[in-house]
């Protein structure tokens, strides 16, 4: 069981460095940044960042590659996004009239630390698709 534990550990650990790191490279493109692990029942929205009318909803993924961690966002975890996305308007309605827009950040890193190559892709999806 240790086993598990320490992979879970190290994985989480690597996940929270990306999205530091992802959160640092959005705020070098210009975005400011609202809230970094947002947290609702229905889901977790890893940042959410403001550009002009934009706001932002980021998933943030670590693989070995740019287009695996493109497509690690499946639809389910789209969905999951959208209604922590709702949560985060309804609990914020100065933001209702902005434009809004999910985007993923994807990382590779060399040794966990390193970020080797990031990629922002913006307008992933569309809200419902």
């Amino acid at each position: 069981m240790r086993i598990v534990y320490n992979k879970r550990r190290v994985a989480y650990k690597s996940g929270v460095i990306a999205e530091y790191v992802a959160a640092m490279y959005l705020v070098f493109k210009g975005y400011r940044p609202l809230k970094l692990r947002y947290k609702t029942k229905s889901g977790e929205i890893d940042l959410i960042v403001l550009r002009g009318r934009s706001l932002v909803f980021v998933e943030v993924k670590n693989r070995k590659s740019i287009r695996e961690a493109h497509e690690a966002v499946l639809p389910r975890g789209r969905r999951r996004i959208e209604k922590a996305a709702m949560m985060f308007l309804s609990e914020n309605p100065q933001y209702q009239n902005y434009d809004l827009r999910f985007d993923v950040v994807g990382l590779v890193f060399r040794k966990r630390i390193l970020p080797i190559h990031i990629e922002h892709l913006d307008n992933a999806w569309l809200l419902g698709s």
